[in-house]
């Protein structure tokens, strides 16, 4: 199957990185290349890009995408270690980093994968199938309040408990082994009008799963100092998240960084010594079109935020 992605609010992540055409630009999660393209677009050839990704599909399809520009280098790994990435392959700081945290089209379409509820396939998830655990290790390994926790609180599911109870019943008879099984299962599990509501019964759990074996909130929420802290002043950080837990760690995490003041609001000069590190540029994040949420539906839940450093 090919790999496909339609990158979500291009434009306005591209506009929003302020772009120096002689600047150093860091791809987080490059899939197939799709906002790197548009970043070489705008460089010089004293520019460059680093692209980095950990699902072995997406850097064979974004190193075919991106082969016509030389100034690049693209690396298989986790943005978790983007401050060892950047040092391996750059002197000094870079002028934007962009994380689209989208799950790719290709990833969800792609039966094989076993992220999808649509389409019957091993369970598995995996962004990086390098890694051991699978989404068949947690649903058929995992305790029930450890399956209850990463429900609710990942998929902020409502009826996690139900689900975890059901889950456990159904795998002391046998191996959970399919998507389509699992979300069957979801399924039965939810009351009638929950079943009945507009889109998928199995949507969150699918969600709060693949948070859970591919690290995905710790790994945003440890990394978004270090991204900081990797700007050059003026440079720009853009993320686009996709559900509000995500969105949630990048508002507090900008806020953070533009007013670490810990000090009590009644003392009338900061004591505490925390000094500002950049502005926020997004009051309130930026949202698809209409027309592109009518292009693409998966834009639907996508919200941008960006944050600019200030030294």
């Amino acid at each position: 199957m090919e790999f496909s992605h339609r990158s979500v609010l291009l434009e306005e992540t591209i506009e929003g990185l302020n772009i120096k055409p002689e600047g150093t630009y860091v791809d987080g999660t490059l899939g197939g290349g799709g906002h790197s393209y548009k970043i070489l677009e705008r460089l010089s050839k004293q520019g460059s890009l680093i692209g980095i990704d950990q699902d072995e599909d997406a850097i064979k399809a974004a190193t075919e995408r991106l082969k016509e520009f030389e100034n690049k280098v693209i690396v298989r790994d986790n943005y978790k270690n983007i401050r060892d990435i950047v040092q391996g392959n750059h002197k000094g700081k870079v002028d934007g980093i962009v994380l689209d945290l989208g799950v790719s089209s290709y990833q969800l379409d792609a039966p094989e994968r076993g992220f999808s509820y649509s389409n019957d396939a091993p369970l598995d998830m995996r962004m990086d199938r390098r890694c051991i655990i699978t989404a068949s290790d947690v649903v058929n390994s995992y305790s029930y309040e450890s399956l209850l926790a990463v429900i609710r609180d990942y998929g902020e599911e409502p009826f996690a408990k139900k689900i975890a109870a059901k889950i456990v019943e159904r795998r002391e008879i046998k191996p959970i082994e399919t998507t389509l099984e699992l979300a069957e299962l979801v399924k039965s599990a939810l009351p009638y009008k929950a079943r009945s509501k507009k889109g998928h019964p199995a949507k969150q759990t699918f969600q709060a799963i693949r948070i859970e074996i591919n690290n995905e909130l710790s790994v945003l929420r440890d990394t978004l100092d270090t991204m900081i802290d990797l700007l050059n002043d003026r440079g720009r950080l853009c993320i686009i998240t996709f559900h509000s837990l995500e969105d949630r760690i990048v508002k507090t995490a900008f806020r953070n960084a533009e007013d670490p003041c810990i000090c009590p609001k009644k003392i009338p000069v900061c004591v505490c010594g925390r000094k500002s590190k950049g502005k926020v540029i997004t009051k309130k994040p930026l949202l698809p079109s209409d027309g592109e949420m009518e292009a693409n539906p998966r834009s639907k839940s996508a919200k941008l935020r960006i944050f600019e450093r200030r030294i």
